[in-house]
């Protein structure tokens, strides 16, 4: 087998939020990936970076009081430190904010104009009234204009997939203000996707086994048939104020976050190269013989198979090898949830003391190469876990290595077992390649069942001979001997098949048995005669079920019901220090008396001197606006309220404070005892709208 050059990606994490479980089925499954290509021999680079620019960043600084420099900066360290703990191993984890990704937007920029492929001109764009601001499309949000979903952003459907110019929602509002944006001109700069050598290019490249099965198909709903014009032309640039690179030659526009991020990934591999002395030409020009793999979430196919491959080629840079799509994670059958615990970020399951390796495992048991989300059920996955690495792998080797340390001052059988080996176990030592296509086609599932039925086989290869018998009796030294030299031998397979999904644990495992880091070609040959192994130590403990308590507990917010009203007291009632709420009885007359409207959060800001108040504008629709003083300041982010719909009690009388007068009360829920830190606000299902009466 000749060694292959491979550059494999994953999708930039945006540099405005924490990495969570959902994010790291990609990364873990593409770690698996790259760590069995370079056990294989082969040249394989993995990179990535952190997608640094756009207005989120811009308004996150902005309210934190720093740069976007020194926010990227840090959340760059933030999810280093993230992937470092889950065992994902980049060779270069970078910055879009970059000299290199500059130099290639521009240079891409310029080529696409060269061949007419940009085009300018005059678009209708919303515009916030109250911020002053042109809205990018993700701070636009309204009814998907293919499928009628409520709540989607500006530039694609998260329900259906579609992507649209933002002017296409209906019933659009800003989600910076809550406002009704205004539509203004402003000249645009647009990829012109629609050309009929993108149309002609991407009908042929998707049909080129460049995509999964599903995902090919996907795209021939979006392309259309021949003679069909259904793509449409992709804007590309954002008027200023943006944090970003400044589209050349058009001052006070900027290239949209969405071009220059994937251009990231050459951004890194040229860094890279810088640093490791490789020829970024080899590997980008359009007759390059090296591969190159994206691995994505299904939500981003869009950009990444029609947009990305079409500017490449008309750009002269190579396309693509492969895009690998994949599907979404659930927890215990269901959405991760805050409420439930099951929202779980990165650092939280760490600092839970949780192996890193125990998710691991159970990620690539579920993956099968295709676009099927994932469910991580957290019942199972304890006991899968603890079945399959602990009580059938590790199993192996402690029922062995006690008696090789003992009994044969640590060292295996003077002679060859490989007989014995063929005779009892043949199919183990046959296995990688069966094994190595399952990783390949990144079926870790299949690969993961296999190894388990293996050593399922081993473990009856134990129950069968029964070396703790054989130390018992008189003259079967020898034999005892050639048991437990099988059953390191056996182990040390199981370890190598592992050991892309496992690394920490093979580490641990190869230095028990004293061995250089195992490689795929070592699957070939059993131990020397007389081997020499070191003192067994507990590789991995198994998960107790009141560590997944503790975790849910560290991830879970109350929803016990309490108001957040306009004033810092919340009107909850205790009972003589027992934190027990008043259970008086209201008839269905007074529960009339209130007025309980849907409102949009139009503006909320931190108030001045006040430790526990936020002040909200609320629009409820044709009853105009409200300002209520809500003592939510601990639990939420004012920027993030706003454009959120909530509850508010409509009719309760005004009362002044020294801030200003609270005009109402939104509703909230909290834990028990009523602490800030556990409040939740209401909101209502999709469809509502502001001023619609609660009943």
């Amino acid at each position: 087998m000749s060694a292959r050059q491979i550059l494999v990606t994953s999708a930039l994490p945006y540099a405005n939020g924490a990495i969570h479980l959902g994010h790291l089925v990609e990364y873990i499954q593409t770690d698996i990936w790259v760590r069995f290509q370079k056990m294989r021999g082969h040249e394989c680079w993995y990179v990535c970076a952190d997608d640094t620019h756009g207005t989120p960043i811009m308004l996150r600084a902005e309210k934190e009081g720093i740069t976007p420099e020194q926010l990227i900066a840090r959340v760059h360290g933030e999810h280093l430190s993230d992937f470092k703990g889950f065992l994902v191993a980049f060779d270069n984890y970078y910055s879009t904010h970059s000299d290199e990704t500059r130099g290639y937007s521009e240079d891409i920029y310029r080529k696409l104009q060269a061949t007419g492929l940009i085009e300018v001109r005059a678009v209708e764009q919303f515009y916030d009234p109250v911020k002053q601001m042109f809205l990018p499309d993700r701070f636009i949000k309204g009814e998907c204009p293919k499928c009628g979903a409520k709540d989607q952003y500006g530039d694609s459907c998260e329900a259906c997939g579609a992507a649209y110019a933002p002017t296409e929602l209906k019933n659009p509002y800003s989600a910076v203000s809550g406002a009704t944006p205004e539509l203004k001109h402003s000249d645009h700069y647009f990829f012109k996707l629609s050309d009929p050598r993108c149309q002609r290019f991407l009908r042929a490249w998707t049909r080129r086994g460049h995509l999964q099965p599903e995902a090919a198909n996907k795209l021939a709903e979006w392309l259309g048939g021949e003679g069909e014009s259904r793509l449409t032309d992709w804007d590309i640039s954002r008027d200023a104020p943006y944090f970003g690179f400044e589209i050349p030659g058009a001052p006070g526009k900027y290239f949209y976050v969405w071009l220059d991020a994937p251009i990231g990934y050459m951004g890194s591999f040229k860094n890279l190269c810088t640093k490791r002395g490789l020829n970024f030409d080899d590997w980008w020009k359009p007759d390059s013989k090296a591969e190159l793999y994206h691995f994505i979430g299904k939500d981003i196919l869009y950009f990444h198979a029609l947009f990305w491959p079409a500017e490449l080629q008309h750009a002269g840079y190579r396309t693509p090898t492969n895009v690998f799509a994949h599907g979404f994670l659930t927890v215990d059958g269901a959405k991760m949830s805050k409420s439930r615990g099951t929202f779980i970020t990165a650092a939280s399951y760490l600092e839970q003391g949780l192996n890193p390796e125990w998710l691991r495992y159970y990620f690539a048991a579920k993956l099968n190469g295709t676009m099927e989300d994932i469910d991580l059920n957290l019942d199972d996955f304890v006991s899968r876990v603890n079945s399959d690495l602990v009580g059938k792998y590790i199993n192996i080797a402690s029922r062995a290595a006690g008696f090789i340390a003992n009994r044969f001052a640590g060292k295996l059988l003077d002679e060859s077992c490989h007989d014995r080996f063929m005779a009892s176990l043949p199919e183990l030592l046959l296995a990688a390649e069966e094994i190595a296509d399952g990783y390949e086609q990144r079926d870790y599932g299949r690969a993961i069942r296999r190894i388990m039925a293996f050593a399922d086989l081993v473990n009856q290869y134990v129950d069968h001979h029964q070396p703790w018998k054989l130390a018992k009796q008189g003259g079967q030294e020898r034999e005892l001997h050639a048991v437990c030299t099988v059953l390191i031998n056996a182990f040390r397979l199981l370890t190598l098949y592992l050991k892309p999904v496992c690394p920490q644990l093979a580490r641990r495992a190869e230095e028990f048995l004293n061995l250089a880091p195992l490689h795929w070609r070592d699957a070939a040959h059993l131990l020397p005669p007389g081997h020499a192994i070191n003192p067994y130590e507990h590789l991995m403990s198994r998960i107790e079920p009141k560590q997944i308590e503790a975790l849910l507990a560290a991830n879970r917010e109350s929803l016990a019901p309490a108001p957040a009203e306009h004033s810092p007291q919340r009107h909850a009632q205790h009972q003589s220090g027992e934190g027990k709420r008043a259970v008086e009885q209201i008839g269905s007359d007074d529960f009339a008396k209130v007025d309980l409207r849907i409102a949009r959060i139009a503006a909320a800001a931190h108030v001045e001197g006040a430790e526990k108040l936020l002040r909200l504008t609320l629009d409820l629709g044709p009853l105009g606006t409200r300002q209520v003083f809500a003592g939510i300041k601990a639990a939420y982010d004012p920027a993030a309220l706003v454009g959120r719909l909530t509850v508010m009690v409509a009719n309760l009388a005004p009362r002044k404070m020294k801030f200003g007068v609270s005009d109402g009360m939104v509703l909230a829920a909290s834990d028990p005892e009523g602490k800030t830190g556990g409040l939740y606000l209401l909101s209502p299902d999709s469809g509502a709208t502001p001023g619609m009466q609660v009943k």
